[in-house]
């Protein structure tokens, strides 16, 4: 391929170009929830991930079932969410300056390629018979190091399909298509394991990456050619942690990520652990958990596609998610009854989208397009940089004292995260005129 030097702005224009011959008949109304939806490429990505990202949920509720069931330790479903966090963290950040500088639609497709290995190798392993921890702790470990590429080239490869009129819509959308599988695959899964097994859970989800790269393969987008990087890998690593350094309201705003997700929302760990144990529902009751997240998200993002995108309402939706998802946690860890504990699961559902999806939004909208893969990348790491230390601190105090203890540890984070972000409001409210500014 022939490297040349690219201009961003130049291909943010093209997009945007190519956007606006997009006819806007018939996506108004009820439909302007789903206006993203109107770009071919984007509906294609719509439909590969959905059932991929189906068979990756089937395949996290197996996974965590199987690790119980081999080790009966909370700890130990703790190690393994740690094995597959601590990849993105050491390579995160030079992740962001591969996928600034590669066709981004390639490194999707090779990703998914290897992440489909790895769920068939995992298969074979349960179906011999010869799965192990250790074995589940070193997939988990490689499917973390290609996300790594992964999750910041999928963000930043948003733009490229609708181009900016439609990206904080399609940035809902794609989060609606994530949550939709998280209430569909934790269901099909808990129901699955006591059919096929776990090994039939596996191999679903192999077969599930063939969706999403047949779709990838089927886009009508122009070659994006290969910059060259111009500079060390270090220096431009620095380029994308100056901006952020510099530009406070992401600092902060990834700040309030780093802390709601990297440990507010580990209590997911120990699930497995409420639904055998606590709540006694076994496979079945864990799934159905799950999927209470999941319906609960995807109910959160119609009604914010639907409401207006301006910026007081862009920050509302920021101070409703962090405390609904922080008091939330807390119920779920008080509750002893299943229902109680699904209504929690759906309302830190609508938390996480209202918190997470306007985080996404905001941080788009503050960068420019030469920068978006190495600040997806940093957001990335926001989120999962502290999950490593915050599983482990979440298992092990579920082993040593008790889940519901763990639990609450992870609900008074959250909370203390709400308070932290009605600080800085100002500060984003600022930073919002200012981009507005910029774009008129």
């Amino acid at each position: 391929m022939t490297t040349i030097d690219t201009v961003p702005e130049i291909e943010a224009a093209e997009a945007d170009e190519a956007a606006s011959d997009i006819p806007d008949q018939g996506w108004t109304g009820r439909l302007t929830a789903f206006r993203a939806l109107r770009h071919r490429n984007f509906r294609l990505f719509f439909g590969g991930q959905l059932i991929s990202l189906i068979g990756t949920w089937m395949q996290s509720v197996a996974q965590a079932w199987l690790v119980l069931k081999l080790t009966n330790s909370s700890l130990m479903l703790g190690v393994v969410s740690f094995a597959s966090y601590m990849p993105i963290v050491l390579v995160a950040l030079f992740a962001g300056v591969v996928v600034d500088h590669v066709d981004r639609r390639r490194l999707i497709i090779g990703a998914q390629i290897l992440l489909m290995c790895s769920a068939f190798v995992l298969a074979g392993l349960t179906w011999a018979g010869a799965a192990r921890v250790e074995y589940v702790i070193i997939l988990a470990a490689l499917n973390g190091l290609v996300s790594s590429f992964d999750m910041p080239g999928r963000q930043a490869f948003v733009v490229e399909m609708v181009g900016r009129e439609d990206l904080p819509n399609a940035i809902a959308v794609n989060s609606m298509i994530f949550n939709g599988a998280r209430m569909v695959g934790p269901a099909v899964a808990g129901l699955s394991i006591a059919v096929i097994g776990v090994t039939g859970c596996f191999f679903l989800n192999g077969l599930s990456f063939i969706a999403v790269i047949w779709s990838l393969l089927q886009m009508d987008l122009p070659r994006r050619e290969r910059r060259q990087f111009g500079a060390t890998m270090t220096r431009q690593v620095r380029l994308g942690l100056s901006f952020v350094w510099r530009h406070r309201p992401t600092l902060w705003l990834l700040i309030l990520v780093a802390i709601n997700m990297g440990i507010g929302m580990q209590y997911t760990v120990l699930i497995p652990m409420f639904a055998r144990d606590l709540l006694r529902s076994g496979a079945r009751g864990y799934g159905f958990l799950m999927a209470a997240q999941g319906l609960g998200a995807v109910a959160s993002a119609i009604v914010m596609n639907s409401r207006s995108n301006a910026p007081k309402a862009l920050r509302q939706n920021l101070v409703f998610g962090i405390f609904c998802m922080a008091i939330s946690v807390a119920v779920f860890g008080f509750s002893r009854w299943m229902a109680l504990s699904l209504i929690a699961q759906m309302f830190i559902g609508v938390g996480l989208m209202n918190h997470m999806v306007t985080t996404n939004t905001l941080l788009q909208m503050f960068v420019s397009d030469e920068l978006r893969g190495r600040v997806m990348s940093i957001y990335t790491l926001s989120f999962i940089g502290t999950a490593p230390l915050g599983s482990l601190s979440v298992g092990f105090i579920g082993e040593h004292l008790s889940p519901r203890i763990a639990v609450y540890f992870c609900a008074i984070f959250s909370l203390l995260c709400g308070f932290l972000l009605l600080t800085k409001l100002k500060l984003i409210a600022g930073a919002q005129e200012e981009t507005e500014l910029a774009n008129t």
